[in-house]
């Protein structure tokens, strides 16, 4: 069969074409014996008027003759020659050719001169063209591959073979991107096929080209193609430029993660949250496995210990490998560095430590010494530590190393890992502080308000305090229930305006005020105006020495609610300064919101707070709170109070889950605002348990006191306590009778203590002296307060009354 011939289109850019170039034949004595049409084109010439006659005689100008016998000379004895002639055409004027010149011999043994020339111009450019190609080929450091349509290598540069290792004659008839691993060369392949079906070029597609002789070194090429085509139309394949871009794969991907870095660390102000994020940013992006390791101090929000040989505390880890993290010191452990480890060293130096090629050696895992005992990935191989610096402070370090990822950390991945530290570390420091600063704070806060709440006999209490969260800074809510003389119980919850340490600070003052005045025993509206008067005085004190505070932290009001529980009467007193109203809920489970008079804030001075009474059944539930509680940025304030009232319908429930119930009910996150929660059951006390008589104002009612003291005691089982209870109730007696005037009331409780108390209609006080030895009286009340743990005069709008405790078995022997 024969062999087909291909046929080849001449390029319209080739000057020396056939139909481009003129041809001329010189026998061996340099005469004209062919001419051709296209050099009568270009020279004028006819071939009758050149044929026969010597060249140099028509066809060079006579000063050109020297150099142009110089080269016939140089073609003579090179059998040949290539270069730029002048030539003068037949109007006279020089015209210069490219000229292409070969020796021909003939059947007679006799030689004759071809001759092709073409314009010096085309000619020259055409060259310049073929250099290029040529250094495409030789001397490009891009990649240069030509696929034939039936996708295979025709040709490849010698930069392709530099790095496939492969020599160039030996990829000819190679399938496209033979080199490459299965996964990357079937990509490749499939982008030559696109090209040369759709005839759309690709430009600058990045790609893996990891090679078959090395897998596991990470290559990205950036790949350009287009389809060639004959000057015919015809498809003979399809050119292709590749580029190693690995580096700036890689710097464009550090890049990306030091922008994310940016974006990710330091969001919150808690040190274990940014060591996460640190972790989280550098795996997988960086390294296949990072510690955060943070000086134990640091740990705790503590300032860091200039010796850094201390333990360090274990604060993110994360991994590629699970199997790999379980196997480390796990979050929160202490770790005891050993002196040559390099995270030892890395803290020491308060330098990085780049082991490029660590290996897995001892000193590799002198940090994780149970990894060290053969549960470590065994393709560990790179490691970098990094220490944890923000103003000048050593905080910790970072450890990253490479099991995975083929190749070592470089020094760029260090730079970028610094740069990673470095933000992570400012943060931290931020953090520590904040922490130092919030705990300081709460603890400030927490030993201002009252601690686990005492057993009473008029309620039963449970509450709750949550602090605001740490965006909203500390708060000046409180709480109190402050026992009363008679068994009464006074219960508090106030919210001091403003946010910072200047609000907690107000807060506790505020709460010695009220104890201080609880103490005196006034009616709830004249505590609530006494410290209407002490935010006015703490108010002027702060803008003459605190100016400058942020309006969070200025101090301009308080709000309050006073409340007095009786269990004798079940009478219930409640004044408040602009505060919530507190629930009630009866033992059916009927709850409802206290419909009182509220009075202004505390602060504003010079306006009235009034009183609200009302009665309370055994087992009622009495909920006081802060505003903290109902109020929210985004929420109905109805929708929570009502949920708040829907958690009490169980009154029977235990105080503890009631609590809890409301906080689960109303709050729907973490809140923005101090939340102060304080419920009491009330409790009655028994009529059997109080003795109440009305004695007439004369002198004959003390001995009537006697009488009448010394009775119930037996009743009640307390004889050991008549004599100091009979001289305490005569004493009291006879006080009144002498300075009071009109109806004296005797009544003794019986519950914890033993309570006498004597009132009357005057509104003087007693008070407490040394009698000298010449004075006929008072020595009563200071016979009095020997006898008793309490005493002490309480005020009602119609005269006063004076009461002692005394503890049960605690009677005194008689001494003169």
């Amino acid at each position: 069969m024969d062999t087909p011939v291909t046929m080849f289109s001449e390029s319209p850019e080739d000057p020396f074409a056939l139909r481009r170039a003129a041809s001329v034949v010189l026998d061996d004595r340099g005469r004209v014996v062919g001419w051709s049409e296209r050099a009568e084109q270009l020279l004028g010439f006819s071939g009758p008027e050149v044929i026969g006659r010597p060249a140099l005689e028509c066809m060079v100008d006579p000063r050109d003759r020297p150099a142009v016998s110089d080269v016939v000379a140089e073609c003579t004895r090179a059998r040949g020659w290539f270069g730029v002639l002048p030539v003068r055409h037949r109007g006279g004027y020089r015209v210069e050719l490219g000229v292409r010149s070969r020796v021909v011999t003939r059947a007679d043994s006799v030689q004759e001169w071809f001759l092709v020339g073409a314009p010096a111009q085309e000619v020259t450019r055409w060259e310049l063209d073929r250099a290029v190609l040529d250094g495409m080929y030789r001397r490009c450091p891009i990649g240069l591959v030509v696929h034939s349509p039936d996708l295979e290598v025709l040709r490849v540069n010698q930069a392709i073979a530099r790095v496939s290792e492969i020599p160039v004659e030996q990829h000819v008839g190679l399938t496209t991107a033979a080199p490459l691993v299965d996964e990357d060369a079937e990509v490749a392949r499939n982008r030559v096929r696109q090209v040369l079906e759709t005839g759309r070029p690709v430009i600058f597609t990045e790609q893996s080209s990891r090679l078959r002789r090395d897998p596991h070194r990470e290559l990205i090429v950036s790949a350009s193609a287009f389809r060639m085509e004959d000057s015919a139309g015809r498809i003979i394949g399809v050119a292709e430029l590749l580029e190693d871009v690995t580096d700036r794969h890689r710097a464009r991907r550090r890049l990306a993660l030091l922008n994310e870095a940016s974006a990710r660390i330091g969001t919150t102000l808690d040190v274990g949250q940014t060591a996460r994020e640190l972790a989280d940013v550098a795996v997988p992006g960086l390294a296949d496995c990072v510690s955060v390791d943070l000086l134990e101090p640091v740990s705790r929000g503590e300032e860091p210990l200039q010796d850094t040989a201390g333990p360090v505390s274990r604060t993110a880890v994360r991994s590629v490998s699970a199997r790999q993290a379980q196997a480390m010191h796990q979050v929160g452990e202490l770790i005891r560095l050993r002196p040559d480890a390099p995270q030892a060293r890395c803290l020491a130096g308060r330098r990085p430590v780049l082991e490029p090629a660590a290996g897995v050696s001892a000193a590799w895992y002198a940090m994780e010494p149970r990894p060290a005992e053969g549960a470590a990935d065994p393709g560990v191989h790179s490691l970098m530590v990094v220490p944890l610096v923000a103003r000048g402070l050593v905080l910790g370090a970072v450890s990253l190393w490479r099991s995975r990822r083929p190749e070592p950390f470089e020094e760029d991945d260090l730079v970028l890992a610094q740069e990673f530290a470095s933000r992570a570390a400012v943060t931290i420091d931020n953090a520590r502080r904040y922490t130092q600063q919030q705990q300081a704070a709460l603890t400030l806060q927490r030993s201002l308000l009252p601690g686990d709440v005492p057993e009473h006999p008029a309620i039963e209490v449970a509450h709750r305090y949550l602090p605001a969260s740490t965006a909203s800074g500390l708060g000046g809510d409180w709480f109190d229930v402050i026992p009363l003389s008679g068994t009464r119980v006074a219960l508090v919850v106030g919210d001091v305006v403003g946010h910072g340490i200047h609000a907690a600070a107000t807060m506790g003052r505020l709460r010695t005020a009220v104890y201080t005045l609880a103490s005196l025993d006034l009616e709830p509206d004249e505590v609530l105006s006494r410290l209407d008067d002490l935010v006015n005085l703490l108010a002027a004190e702060q803008e003459a020495t605190d100016g400058d505070l942020p309006p969070t932290e200025q101090i301009v009001g308080a709000t309050c609610l006073y409340a007095v529980y009786d269990p004798i009467s079940r009478r219930c007193s409640v004044a408040s300064a602009s505060h919530p109203p507190p629930a009630v809920a009866t033992p059916e489970g009927q709850v409802s919101l206290l419909d009182l008079p509220v009075g202004p804030p505390l602060g504003l001075g010079g306006l009235p707070f009034e009183p609200y009474e009302f009665e309370l059944a055994e087992g009622s539930l009495l909920a006081l709170y802060t505003n903290g509680l109902v109020q929210a940025r985004h929420g109905d304030i109805d929708e929570r109070l009502a949920r708040l009232c829907a958690s009490l319908t169980h009154p029977e429930e235990a105080l503890e889950q009631t609590c809890q119930a409301v906080l689960d009910s109303v709050l729907t996150g973490y809140p923005t605002d101090d939340v102060a929660l304080l419920i009491a059951r009330t409790r009655v006390l028994p009529p059997e348990k109080v003795a109440t008589w009305q004695l007439p104002a004369e002198p004959t009612s003390a001995a009537r006191a006697r009488a009448l003291t010394t009775a119930q005691l037996t009743e009640w089982g307390l004889e050991e306590l008549t004599f100091t209870t009979e001289l305490i109730a005569s004493e009291l007696v006879t006080n009144a009778y002498r300075y009071a005037g009109g109806p004296v009331v005797l009544r003794l409780i019986h519950d914890d203590t033993l309570i006498c108390e004597v009132s009357d209609t005057s509104s003087t006080s007693p008070h407490l002296r040394r009698a000298r030895s010449t004075d006929e009286g008072g020595r009563g009340l200071f016979l009095v307060a020997q006898f008793t743990e309490r005493w002490g005069t309480r005020y009602a709008r119609d005269g006063k009354t004076v009461w002692t405790e005394q503890a049960l078995g605690s009677a005194r022997p008689w001494s003169s």
